[in-house]
């Protein structure tokens, strides 16, 4: 067959697609939509590496530290620079403190001017939170004049939290522990260094993508198909004029094209249109600018060419089996039994790329991205060629019941084939879900694990700045609204002068406060106890002895250059206490002195640390902590404790699935509420005809659902079921122990049960206009 052939009977197609009047319009136009809505997730995915490495640059570009480098003397050039992060609610609040030493000190990115002392530029979502209801805690906290906005160079995201704020004084500032530097320009060249990945990290990114991407591919191929029970009636027609049955196809294959290449233009409108509304939106904590989302323009091109030719090429391989005459289409009659034996083969080939991998884990190099890619493709393919067989070998053995069921079972056991297509999508993102469910889980341990902190004990510690009256500020916290308990503990290394390389800690506080270090016999201020039961009580016991006399280092090994040394003789009543563990975990050795005992020169040379319990009763009791704080010492923030700690890259790429399934979701709900208003479209006059002759109404509507909840129920089952062989195989892969995460897999069953009982619901009204009467006029 010549190219020439092949063209003219695609372009007669085509002309059918939009030369059909309004009926060919109609079709084809929705199939565009259902193509359009997948091109637009595509052309996303396909924009998401050029957003990943803007994002990259703009943080490398305004990154104002310098680790592993000298310090800068202060020039006219120079810029003090001071971290003021904080947190608002969940919400993380970027904010540095600014200073310039000079004319020529650097501007950040996205900042005309340098704010006065007292004034801040601030991102746009940042300026938008501060002048609504909401943000008046955090208005609390920053306590200064806007003086302007940061530009969208200086922001990573278009929702992101930034200030920067004028600061005076911020030299002495870093002598103590707030973290900042002084520094003659912004960026680190090192920022985008980072070690390498592990090989499970890598696989699970590798499964997000294909577990993201599939359920996109088939409802594409699924919505070429769009209208194929008229189409076939016009195939015919084709046939009694003339037309040969390959060219007959090709025609098809041209109305595919047609509707393939105006879902193309919809889809980049579609794209477009998302990608302005990006900059208002935020998922899971994750913004961009619109700026961001610019496709390769070789992934562009590649969907460009590839939808058109899988539309052909699905056409083309559907009416294969179909036999079109003059008088009509075999179809009709009661089709073939479907074959089993090939759709076996399809899983079982993407076991077979699965196993050589199985048993590598992270200790035998990376995973073949190739093989993990096919793999999890024909696995997840199988879905799509084993739902149709399922479909149709149950709804075949199906009894009799209601009038509603026997209509839904009589169209399911004449359609089955259209009904299977209808739900692929939905069980493809369910089986790829559920296994990325059980590999995340069943990796879970590896990433992420139970921190340190005893948040039972208390919820957020900060510490004292050098110099400062640690009483006064610890009363600040104790008059804090939501603040139950403030254990204050006050920390210093004394040594014998003899060797100054055997030291003793000694911890100052209350009695209330000791007791959360040691169990104490009874305790008065005055007392003084020796710590026993901790790891490093060998190396300390003997300066814990009646009479033993400690120092403070030597001046030239402190800050406080000019002071010399204050001693403190260990006194003769000192008692012993069994140590236990403090809310961080650390499990303190040593002397533990009250205020009474201790001589004021002495306590001047400690460290403070408070621990905050919180009454979480309260509300923004956190936020409330964070104002104090911020009156304090907008430098230092306090710490907020969690119960888990996970590593940041596992944890970026579970952010990244939820947005990605959010994604999908949204596009699978749009595409099931496409297909089934065409099938209902197409059922028009048997729907009004049936209404004709005395069904009623909600019979109709019962028989629609029955025909929905029976392929879905079906889908999911066997989505379910190769959810978990897969996730089996992926986690074997990993050198992990094989276990099904049954909380996981009733959930993501659940949440697509739950999409397609809203698609259902939404269709329902068109459904009760198609049945009005004058559904059987026809012209």
């Amino acid at each position: 067959m010549s190219v020439g052939q092949w063209s003219r009977d695609l372009a007669m197609g085509a002309r059918f697609a939009l030369a059909g009047g309004r009926e060919g319009w109609t079709r084809s136009l929705l199939t565009a939509v259902g193509v359009g809505l997948g091109v637009a997730l595509l052309l996303l995915t396909a924009a998401i590496p050029s957003a990943l490495a803007e994002r990259d640059r703009r943080e490398e570009a305004r990154s104002d530290h310098t680790f592993g480098q000298q310090e800068i003397p202060k020039a006219d050039d120079t810029l003090v620079v001071v971290d003021a992060d904080t947190t608002f609610r969940d919400l993380d609040v970027r904010g540095r403190l600014v200073e310039p030493e000079g004319p020529r000190a650097p501007l950040p990115p996205g900042v005309a001017e340098f704010p006065a002392a007292g004034e801040m530029v601030v991102s746009p979502a940042l300026k938008e939170l501060l002048a609504s209801d909401d943000g008046k805690l955090l208005r609390d906290r920053l306590d200064y004049r806007i003086a302007g906005t940061i530009g969208e160079q200086g922001l990573v995201g278009s929702q992101e939290l930034a200030y920067f704020a004028g600061g005076k004084g911020l030299e002495k500032v870093l002598e103590g522990p707030a973290s900042g530097a002084r520094i003659d320009s912004f960026g680190n060249d090192d920022l985008g260094s980072s070690d390498a990945w592990d090989p499970v990290l890598l696989l699970l990114v590798l499964v997000v993508f294909v577990v993201l991407l599939m359920p996109v591919a088939v409802f594409i191929a699924a919505a070429v198909r769009f209208g194929g029970e008229r189409r076939d009636r016009r195939l015919a027609a084709l046939r009694l004029v003339g037309s040969d049955s390959r060219m007959t196809r090709r025609i098809a294959a041209g109305e595919a094209l047609a509707g393939s290449v105006l879902g193309l233009v919809l889809g980049t409108g579609f794209f477009l249109l998302g990608r302005e509304l990006a900059a208002s939106a935020e998922v899971f904590h994750v913004s961009v600018f619109p700026s961001y989302l610019n496709p390769s323009p070789v992934l562009a091109v590649l969907v460009a060419l590839a939808v058109p030719a899988a539309a052909v090429l699905v056409t083309i391989l559907a009416l294969r089996g179909v036999v079109i005459e003059p008088l009509g289409v075999v179809r009709t009659a009661k089709p073939a039994r479907r074959r089993l034996w090939w759709r076996l083969l399809l899983p079982l080939g993407g076991i077979a790329l699965l196993y050589p991998m199985i048993g590598q884990g992270n200790d035998d190099g990376t995973f073949n991205q190739y093989l993990v890619v096919g793999g999890v493709l024909l696995l997840l393919v199988g879905v799509t060629a084993l739902l149709p067989w399922v479909v149709e070998t149950v709804v075949a053995r199906l009894g009799s019941g209601g009038v509603a069921w026997q209509l839904a079972v009589r169209r399911l056991q004449l359609s089955s084939g259209a009904a299977a297509r209808m739900v692929n999508g939905i069980a493809v993102a369910v089986a790829g879900a559920i296994a990325l469910q059980m590999l995340f889980a069943g990796v879970e341990g590896n990433y992420t694990r139970a921190s340190e902190y005893d948040v039972s004990r208390a919820q957020m510690s900060v510490d004292v700045p050098d110099g400062a009256d640690a009483s006064a500020i610890i009363g600040k916290y104790r008059d804090t609204e939501g603040v139950r308990k403030v254990t204050a503990l006050s920390d210093v290394y004394l040594f014998d002068r003899g060797t100054e390389d055997s030291s003793v800690q000694i911890t100052l506080a209350d009695c209330a406060s000791l007791r959360e270090v040691a169990t104490l016999p009874s305790c008065r201020d005055g007392d003084v106890f020796a710590a026993k039961g901790s790891e490093y009580d060998s190396e300390s016991d003997h300066l814990t002895k009646p009479g033993t006399t400690l120092w403070t280092p030597e001046p030239e090994d402190t800050a406080r250059s000019g002071e010399r040394p204050v001693s403190w003789t260990v006194p003769q009543d000192i008692r012993q206490a069994q140590s236990r563990q403090d809310p961080t975990g650390y499990e303190r050795g040593g002397i533990l002195v009250t205020p009474g005992a201790l001589p004021e020169k002495l306590a001047a040379f400690t460290s403070a640390r408070l621990f905050l319990s919180l009454d979480l009763s309260v509300p923004d009791a956190y936020d409330r902590v964070r104002n104090t704080a911020a009156r304090l010492d907008p430098a230092v923030q306090p710490m907020t404790w969690h119960s888990i700690e996970s590593n940041d890259r596992y944890a970026t790429i579970r952010t990244g699935l939820s947005v990605g399934s959010a994604c999908v979701l949204a596009l699978i709900g749009a595409s099931l509420l496409v297909s089934q208003l065409e099938q209902l479209r197409e059922r028009r006059k048997l729907l009004s005809s049936l209404v004709a002759f005395g069904t009623r109404r909600r019979t109709l509507g019962l028989s629609v659902l029955w025909q929905t909840a029976i392929p879905i129920g079906l889908g999911l089952l066997l989505a379910a079921t190769v959810g978990i062989a897969l996730g089996a195989v992926l986690l074997r892969m990993t050198d992990t122990a094989v276990r099904v995460d049954w909380p996981s897999v009733l959930s993501m069953t659940g949440i697509g049960a739950g999409v397609v009982l809203v698609v259902t619901l939404l269709s329902l009204p068109p459904l009760l206009r198609l049945m009005r009467p004058d559904g059987l006029r026809t012209e």
